[in-house]
């Protein structure tokens, strides 16, 4: 622990001129007096820790003093300090991991490139989550992201989508954060699935001498590319014929699946004297499609099933009642 805590101060003084002996304190989560001893015993160790006396005083390296890391350029160094993910890294519990490394690569980097990591914060953040959502941290991740780093079985329990408990051995392969949403890629008994972690029940801490034998071939980018896209068109059990303006076809792909409606835009027969665009177009169910395309207004047109067709004259006829009674 003290050794990591001597390594972790001097990596601090590499990257700045000087610290306070409070601003050490604070940054190694220790007393004063405990830096001062650290100090002390680094200069023992022949590492030149200078301490200047007096009220604006404090801890140096001298002069010459760091190791460099040579080989990157500015935007090599600025897109290093991007490929972290702040609030992912905490859910997974790898941020004191996380700002080690980066801690050694800023003190590592040649002068001239010191301000890459300020460089690369100011200009780029990532908010995963969704507007309007309340990101839930699912308790089992940082279980389960030890056992994908480590590539160690898992053995869990979770609620299918009947809601009913199940068992499973995994191979974790990878993690995947959409939207929010926290999803493990896992292989079982030959086959790669997708698991939400918020329905994971338990996970068994991986074994450390119970590992798999990953297959380097698998491409996690590309797995959730293609699941996604399968999920997606999975869902869209049901058809809905419809007349959309040019404007409805314009905002219709923002509306609903972007590539299903943008697919059945392209198929769509030539336009109407009036511009208006006929087509087929895949949805989830009746009850998704009128939350969804309702947004449209009098830019949509429904003309089946005759279910929903109905409900649209219905809905239409209220929202006129309530608009006319307003001005009487």
């Amino acid at each position: 622990m003290r050794a990591a805590r001597l390594i972790k101060m001097v990596l601090l003084l590499q990257n700045r001129p000087s610290m306070t002996g409070a601003e050490l304190a604070r940054e190694l989560e220790v007393s004063e007096r405990t830096v001062t001893r650290d100090a002390l015993a680094l200069s023992e160790a022949g590492v030149p820790v200078y301490a200047d006396r007096g009220r604006a005083g404090g801890y140096r390296l001298l002069g010459g003093y760091r190791t460099r890391l040579t080989g990157l350029g500015r935007s090599e160094a600025e897109a290093l300090f991007l490929s972290g993910l702040p609030q992912a890294l905490r859910d997974m519990g790898l941020e004191d991991a996380a700002s080690a490394a980066r801690l050694k690569v800023s003190a590592a980097l040649l002068p001239s490139l010191s301000d890459a990591p300020a460089n690369a914060a100011q200009r780029f953040h990532l908010d995963a989550p969704g507007w309007f959502q309340e990101p839930q941290t699912p308790e089992l991740l940082p279980v389960v992201a030890r056992a994908v780093w480590a590539d160690r079985r898992l053995r869990v329990e979770y609620r299918n989508r009947r809601d009913e408990p199940v068992e499973r051995d995994l191979e974790p392969y990878g993690l995947v954060l959409k939207a929010g949403v926290w999803y493990l890629c896992a292989r079982v008994d030959g086959s790669y699935r997708v698991y939400r972690l918020d329905r994971l029940v338990s996970a068994t801490e991986p074994a450390p001498d119970d590992p798999f034998e990953r297959n380097e071939e698998f491409d996690l980018p590309g797995f959730w590319s293609e699941r996604a896209e399968e999920f997606n068109r999975s869902l869209l059990r049901s058809e809905a014929v419809v007349r959309v303006t040019p404007e409805g076809a314009r905002r219709l792909p923002y509306l609903t699946e972007r590539s299903t409606a943008r697919e059945a835009l392209a198929a769509a027969g030539p336009p109407d004297s009036a511009g208006r665009l006929t087509l087929t177009l895949p949805v989830e169910s009746p009850d998704v499609a009128f939350a969804q395309l309702f947004a449209l207004g009098p830019d949509l047109e429904v003309l089946e099933p005759a279910e929903l067709r109905d409900r649209f004259a219905d809905a239409a006829r209220r929202t006129a009642d309530l608009y006319g009674s307003a001005h009487r």
